[in-house]
């Protein structure tokens, strides 16, 4: 009876959740009673007694209740989970810019492990993993049905030791590559002055600020605020905002940021279990960039925090959204310490956009819809005929045109197909800049935009029933912060 008040006294704090366990969709939740939850933790008790008394090997004790609590978590979303002493700490390092591993972004999917994105300038990036793949084998063991703990705790290890991931992309044969651990320092923000001869009335070059976010840490506002001080003295007229593959983060790193950009309107809400329960996040009086125009960047790998701030500046009119749509992460995660260095990772909140909208499962649809495409050339640098081509034709003295140079073209036309082969990690930054089409896109709508105005930009209808609600809210305290310190979902290795 001792040891049936001990693992009802161990599973207590997370007993309440339980009860919430995952049904048919759109079917209601039956509760239990207060009895019928002590027989089921009676039946739980059982079962660990019997498996570890009675399992052909030595049993791990602490094993099997991390293991049963994880499952009981993990059976409500695929965001929610125990952490361990050891899981927790890595949880905080990787949150403040530094953890060792590989770079990968993942989530649970229906058993499997699929990237949501890798981090920039890690191993996974650098060995071309891209969001959406998905992770069957580590080191050669299948990983359905693996918790996330366990495929994070297979692929970390000591940085400069090597682990093999079977990688399957969408529509193509699986694939092992061998990576290299390293240790993940995150620098959150890249910045960069991009400048393009533009024809003007002015006919000067028009300079675009290159705003890179790679995941929201407690770092990235800083880094912000010191990329945009840096490019607002070089007079950029605009600025590309690129959260492409950017997996999310803290929640308050994606309000401040949202709020750098600014004057003032809501930035997001986030709703808990009871109508009561919401909390709404307004921006601050100062747009550190003054109103210039803003392209926001995304892709099916933009999730979470990353959509909020997209969402933000989109509802509010102060962005137009460019890209394809983005991953659709909509719940706001927290942790909960349990006193002994472990903690719960939750999911407390779903969070909405300025106009109501919650992107769970939908995702951010961008103003204009850009996929990432290739850039290749029709027209050939010769025509096939000219003057030159007929019998005959009088021959240019001054000329230096031969046989010469026609194998010289010849051989650089079979170069060119060959760079559409090459390795786009290979390649410098404005090789990639040249290549990467979204970008590209982007960097012209901020030359209209910057030529032409923003005031047509207006912002997106209120279309929920907190209509009302939400103004009166405004009104008694427009300027509230919010008190949260939830955090996204973020699962690092």
């Amino acid at each position: 009876m001792k040891k049936l008040l001990l693992l009802i006294a161990l599973i207590m704090p997370i007993c309440s959740v339980y009860s919430a366990e995952k049904g048919k969709k759109d079917e209601p939740v039956v509760h239990l009673t207060d009895e019928q939850i002590y027989s089921e933790l009676k039946k739980l008790a059982l079962v660990f007694e019997t498996a570890r008394d009675k399992f052909v090997e030595e049993a791990d004790e602490k094993k099997m209740l991390e293991g049963a609590m994880n499952g009981m978590l993990a059976a409500l979303d695929p965001h929610s989970s125990y952490l361990s002493k050891e899981d927790f700490k890595e949880f905080y390092d990787k949150s403040h810019g530094e953890f060792g591993g590989l770079g990968i972004q993942i989530t649970s999917d229906k058993g499997a492990v699929r990237v949501i994105s890798p981090i920039d300038d890690t191993p996974a990036a650098k060995a071309g993993i891209q969001s959406g793949d998905y992770i069957t084998h580590i080191d050669g063991e299948q990983v359905f049905d693996m918790s996330l703990n366990q495929a994070v705790k297979k692929m970390k290890g000591k940085p400069g030791t090597k682990v093999k991931l079977t990688i399957v992309h969408d529509g193509e044969e699986p694939k092992v590559i061998t990576l290299k651990r390293a240790i993940i320092k995150v620098k959150s923000v890249k910045f960069a002055e991009k400048s393009d001869a533009v024809a003007q009335d002015d006919d000067k070059i028009a300079k675009i600020g290159y705003v890179r976010i790679s995941d929201f840490g407690a770092t990235t506002t800083k880094e912000l605020h010191d990329a945009l001080k840096d490019l607002e003295k070089k007079k950029v007229a605009g600025y590309v905002l690129d959260l492409r593959n950017n997996p999310g983060g803290y929640l308050t790193a994606a309000i401040e940021v949202s709020d750098a950009f600014l004057d003032e309107g809501e930035i997001v809400s986030t709703r808990g279990k009871e109508k009561t329960d919401i909390e709404r996040s307004f921006a601050t009086k100062g747009d550190l960039i003054n109103g210039k125009p803003i392209v926001v960047l995304i892709n099916h790998g933009s999730a979470s925090a990353s959509e909020i701030v997209a969402g933000a500046l989109q509802d509010n009119g102060r962005a137009i959204v460019m890209g394809s749509q983005s991953f659709g992460k909509g719940s706001v995660q927290q942790q909960k310490p349990l006193g002994d260095g472990s903690a719960i990772h939750i999911t407390i909140a779903r969070y909405y956009t300025p106009s109501g909208r919650s992107i769970q499962n939908e995702g951010i649809t961008p103003d204009v819809e850009v996929l990432q495409s290739k850039v290749e050339t029709l027209e050939k640098k010769e025509a096939l005929f000219t003057e030159a081509t007929f019998k005959n034709s009088l021959k240019n003295d001054a000329s230096k045109k031969g046989d010469k140079s026609k194998k010289k073209d010849s051989k650089k036309s079979k170069d060119d197909d060959k760079d559409d082969d090459e390795d786009f990690l290979n390649l410098t930054d404005e090789e990639k800049d040249a290549r990467d089409y979204q970008l590209q896109r982007a960097m012209d709508m901020v030359r209209a935009l910057s030529k032409y105005g923003t005031k047509n930009l207006e912002k997106t209808e209120t279309k929920t029933e907190e209509k009302s609600d939400k103004k009166v809210e405004e009104k008694s305290d427009k300027k509230s912060e919010t008190k949260t310190e939830n955090k996204s979902d973020k699962k690092s290795k």
